[in-house]
């Protein structure tokens, strides 16, 4: 079903998002958390969802080579969240971000999946530098940021209406030839 897997980790896999993933991202993205810190997608149906799938990640994957990405349990391939390297247009740097159902948080799925991609983007895809934006107040997503490395770098206007947000960056080793 799935044409790649990202990554894989004791407990999870990362895959690309696919147009059945739309009654989950359906779900996802109208969660509170992700309401209140990413911002609403207006996504209400299963057909706005697959239509959001098709212009953000399918878009991304055939534009950049990355984007969002689906985690899933690897016992059961139930998703639990998402996870992804975002290139966007206000952003000098690819940017990591991350969501994950109400049920799944607090259990370290972040921080296993984030840690993932961050060794794909340096290993797979080259990278040198990532960053890491969140709203002031999330401080989960703060907290993630900071265990992966990333350092706060300066206050930024981002997103719907040009809301305030923190930048985190890092430096990725450059990979030995």
């Amino acid at each position: 079903m799935y044409t790649s897997i990202i990554a894989e980790t004791e407990r999870l896999r990362i895959r690309p998002y696919v147009l059945a993933d739309a009654p989950f991202i359906l779900t996802l993205l109208n969660t509170p958390s992700w309401l209140i810190f990413i911002g609403d997608r207006g996504v209400s149906t299963i057909e706005e969802a697959e239509t959001y799938i098709v212009d953000n990640a399918l878009m991304s994957y055939d534009q950049y080579g990355l984007g969002p990405y689906i985690v899933e349990l690897k016992e059961t391939c139930i998703p639990i969240g998402h996870c992804g390297l975002h290139k966007r247009p206000a952003l000098d740097d690819i940017d990591i971000g991350f969501a994950f159902m109400p049920e799944h948080t607090g259990n370290g799925y972040g921080y296993e999946s984030a840690s993932a991609l961050v060794a794909y983007a340096q290993n797979t895809l080259g990278l040198t530098r990532l960053t890491g934006i969140t709203k002031p107040a999330n401080n989960r997503s703060i907290r993630l940021l900071e265990k992966l490395g990333m350092r706060f770098e300066k206050q930024i206007l981002f997103g719907t209406g040009a809301a305030e947000s923190l930048l985190f960056g890092m430096t990725l080793p450059v990979r030995p030839y």
